[in-house]
């Protein structure tokens, strides 16, 4: 079993992949960090900081740069990269998560979340979509780590 955090960069996918590592280490589960990519999209990887203003899309530099920070968090932790095609909807990436999240055999999916609200059927975009499949638990992470927390840290459990 593992437990599967949607990690793009933000700090709050940095949250909940420091929360996914302390439980990952209390259960002994495997922690799978996994970014969905839309193929060739300059706009969406500028949104999410993958890229700077002038920057020329780079698959191969956005997926080591969000490898590197991965391991830089949680060196334990496996990272995945799934492409979905250049105008995918928030739906098809949502797809691609849950779908890697039953074969990764998740027992828990951490999503960090700023807008998750008090019931999990307001979360607006992709988070709404992996938080509704039955297949798995969830854990909405909605905030930040402060700057010098680590994995280790213990944060907040």
């Amino acid at each position: 079993m593992s437990i599967l955090v949607p990690f793009d960069g933000s700090d709050l996918a940095v949250a909940a992949l420091v929360r996914a590592t302390t439980l990952g280490d209390a259960f002994d589960e495997t922690v799978v960090a996994v970014t969905i990519i839309p193929e060739r999209d300059a706009e969406y990887a500028r949104d999410h900081d993958w890229l700077g203003p002038n920057e020329e899309f780079d698959m191969g530099e956005i997926v080591a740069q969000l490898h590197e920070q991965v391991a830089d968090v949680a060196p334990e932790a496996d990272f995945h990269h799934e492409v979905v095609g250049r105008y995918a909807s928030a739906g098809r990436i949502a797809k691609k998560l849950r779908r890697t999240a039953k074969s990764a055999d998740a027992s828990l999916v951490a999503i960090g979340s700023d807008n998750a609200g008090h019931m999990v059927s307001s979360i607006h975009s992709v988070g709404s979509s992996v938080a509704s499949d039955e297949a798995f638990d969830v854990l909405i992470v909605r905030s930040s780590l402060p700057p010098d927390a680590s994995p280790t840290d213990s944060p907040g459990w």
